[in-house]
């Protein structure tokens, strides 16, 4: 489903060229279930906006679903994102004065779907927050507001969600549950990479790969 061969990513600043990732190799399968860990300034962000077609890689081509993205332009860029993928923040990104209902519904009417109620609801269902519908993001728990921001990028029926520290706000009982929904969605059939420095999430997944000054240094099956 994703092969990156070779994907550098440079970033001028002023006279300096700073590299983010340096030659990056790796295929991630349809319906796997990966983690990707590194320290803070390891290029795991860059390799995540790459991957969700929201940045363009330096040099080194990009294979997503046997079409190679790499040089696409901004707009063919732009679709594929909206079709093909999901995104999960750390910090939830939701409208504050929206209900959980219209934040699910925004990006159906990104993408020129419209409002659809019942695909709404079906995503907050998958979430167990059906009931919680009408609710601001300030009447609810910080699991419940990562639960509707999954609940947001599954409303399109993406193939891929990448979620990026998405329990980094989240006390250890919703990180378990927020977990246990990704495990249930990789289960599902659904592609799951997430971007994790706690390492008892990442030992969930089914592969680990560690990045190191925009290097990957393992990858590894979790055993």
């Amino acid at each position: 489903m994703i092969e990156l061969e070779n994907i550098t990513k440079i970033y001028p600043m002023g006279k300096v060229e700073v590299p983010a990732l340096q030659g990056v190799t790796l295929n991630i399968k349809q319906g796997e279930m990966v983690a990707i860990i590194g320290a803070s300034g390891s290029g795991k962000s860059t390799l995540m906006n790459i991957v969700g077609f929201l940045d363009k890689p330096t040099s080194g081509r990009y294979i997503f679903d046997g079409a190679d993205v790499s040089r696409l332009s901004d707009n063919k860029l732009a679709e594929m994102r909206n079709k093909k993928v999901g995104f999960v923040f750390q910090t939830y990104n939701l409208l504050p004065r929206a209900s959980a209902l219209s934040n699910v519904e925004l990006p159906l009417i990104y993408s020129g779907s419209g409002q659809k109620s019942k695909q709404t609801m079906e995503a907050l269902e998958r979430v167990g927050l059906a009931a919680r519908a009408k609710h601001k993001p300030t009447e609810l728990s910080g699991g419940e507001q990562q639960r509707v921001a999954i609940a947001r990028a599954l409303v399109n029926n993406p193939s891929l969600i990448l979620a990026d520290e998405p329990t980094g706000n989240l006390d250890s009982v919703a990180t378990a549950e927020i977990v246990s929904i990704f495990c249930k969605l990789h289960q599902e059939g659904i592609t799951v990479v997430l971007v994790t420095h706690e390492m008892d999430i990442a030992n969930q997944t089914q592969r680990i790969i560690r990045l190191l000054d925009g290097k990957v240094i393992s990858d590894e099956k979790v055993t």
